[in-house]
């Protein structure tokens, strides 16, 4: 059997929205069984074992790949993409805005990857993984959302690009870290 295109934005769409709630599924179908050396238990715990890797080394990565862009000398994240869009020359205020988005996102990811741990820790299997599996999607698109309110709201100029332009456009830098200039 041939493997899915990994072009194909349909199927990639569609995996990452049916994969978490089928292992959010599975685990509140298993919440009976135990933890335990017996092929339930062991099916239970793949599944558990999956989603929290899955959800704390992509939030890890990602808070990593965003707060380290902060340091001193460095060009925060959001701000390299602006450069990538815009070219070299960005208005001061997009500057500092993007800092600031910069800062919110890696805020974000922290939350995400707090609240992940501590409710795996301190309340029921199936209320982490409703957190991991179910309510991941949701909270990072309000949080774009909130982004693009902010920007329309404080930004003179404000940039609109579709959705497809900065997909596109993360996807290249991913592809290419290249250097954007330092803002200081």
């Amino acid at each position: 059997m041939m493997p899915p295109r990994a072009g194909s934005p349909f199927r990639a769409v569609l995996l990452i929205l049916l994969v978490p709630l089928l292992f959010h599924a599975v685990i509140v179908a298993t919440s009976h069984v135990g933890f335990s050396l017996t092929a339930g238990g062991l099916f239970k715990i793949s599944f558990v074992t999956a989603s929290a890797l899955m959800h704390w080394v992509m939030y890890a990565s990602l808070l990593a790949s965003f707060a380290l862009t902060l340091r001193r000398g460095r060009t925060p994240l959001i701000t390299a993409m602006a450069y990538k869009l815009h070219g070299v020359a960005i208005p001061g205020e997009l500057a500092v805005y993007t800092r600031r988005v910069t800062i919110a996102w890696s805020c974000f990811f922290a939350a995400q990857l707090s609240t992940s741990v501590l409710l795996f820790c301190f309340a029921p299997l199936t209320v982490w993984s409703f957190f991991v599996n179910v309510l991941d999607i949701p909270l990072v698109v309000a949080m774009y959302a909130a982004e693009y309110a902010v920007r329309i709201r404080v930004l003179r100029d404000p940039p609109r690009h579709s959705f497809s332009t900065i997909f596109e456009m993360v996807s290249e830098c991913a592809k290419h870290r290249a250097p954007a200039p330092s803002l200081e």
